[in-house]
């Protein structure tokens, strides 16, 4: 029965690894990843979070953006190409619009976070959609990752 168990546990140990690894090598296919948040149809997961500013086209945000800085899509991109496990897949400054993903700590799982800058009225703003490539929920990782980067970029 010990042996069983051992066994057990070391086939179970090898699994893991293996699923961390295969999770690690994905890789991102821009041309579905790099979506237009101001128009992308979500999937109504709790695994996305999505927010633009008051007056947008965007359906159903889950946050209203009250205010922006002066380059709202600059201020966003310095922010998100300094957090850790973060790099941009898709698009520029220039383009007004870009993709970044960013993995989780451990097991790396990709997360994918698409910032398009937006006119509303006369005032800049940006659209941002986080969103998990894998599994129903994210425990609330979106949203609290947008929210943090938001304020850390001077939205209100």
């Amino acid at each position: 029965m010990r042996r069983w168990i051992s066994v057990s546990a070391r086939l179970l140990l090898v699994g893991i690894v293996i699923a961390v690894l295969l999770v690690r090598a994905v890789g991102h296919d821009p041309e579905r990843w790099h979506a237009d948040p101001a128009t992308a149809a979500r999937t109504g997961n709790p695994n996305d979070y999505l927010v633009g500013p008051a007056g947008s086209t965007i359906a159903i945000p889950d946050r209203i953006l009250e205010s922006a800085p002066a380059d709202p899509l600059a201020a966003f991109d310095a922010v998100a190409k300094a957090a850790p496990r973060t790099e941009v897949i898709a698009g520029s400054l220039a383009d007004g619009h870009i993709t970044y993903v960013q993995r989780s700590l451990l097991v790396g799982f990709p997360d994918y976070i698409s910032v398009k800058r937006v006119k509303t009225g006369d005032a800049a703003s940006i659209v941002a959609w986080s969103r998990s490539r894998f599994g129903y929920s994210d425990l609330g990782e979106n949203a609290a990752r947008i929210d943090a980067w938001l304020t850390e970029a001077g939205f209100r």
